[in-house]
């Protein structure tokens, strides 16, 4: 009964020292367009996802995207930042958070990139790369 418990106890303690260790916030953005905000790596049901902070600023730019580097500088387009309006309808908005393909083993940077003037606006960097989880 008691090593049951104490069991039960260190396995708590254990997952909640990986749900800790599990996420990490980027240094901020810094780049042409984008300056300032942060992104935050966290791993959630064993996927990654990127999540914007609340002070990033989307660039008025026509055709923004998310892109991530990962730690042997393979470059990875991925979705595009504003999310269409409606025909007017209701304001655009931007896709603050997204999940990382299980193709990307890891993130070292994630970038804003320009897909129509192929320019990039700006990056944020991690302190260590932020290991894709499977």
């Amino acid at each position: 009964m008691i090593r049951s418990v104490i069991f039960s106890m260190v396995t708590v303690a254990a997952t909640a020292s990986l749900s800790f260790a599990q996420t990490a916030t980027s240094r901020p953005f810094a780049g042409a367009k984008v300056n300032g905000g942060t992104v935050t790596s966290t791993i959630v049901d064993g996927r990654q996802v990127l999540t914007l902070s609340s002070d990033f600023k989307s660039p008025d730019t026509p055709d923004p995207h998310w892109q991530v580097v990962d730690s042997k500088g393979r470059v990875y387009l991925l979705q595009r930042l504003p999310v269409k309006s409606l025909g007017g309808l209701a304001a655009e908005r931007i896709t603050t958070s997204i999940e990382v393909p299980a193709y990307v083993a890891d993130v070292a940077k994630v970038q804003i990139w320009c897909a129509w003037a192929e320019a990039l606006l700006g990056e944020a960097t991690f302190a260590a790369p932020q290991i894709t989880r499977r």
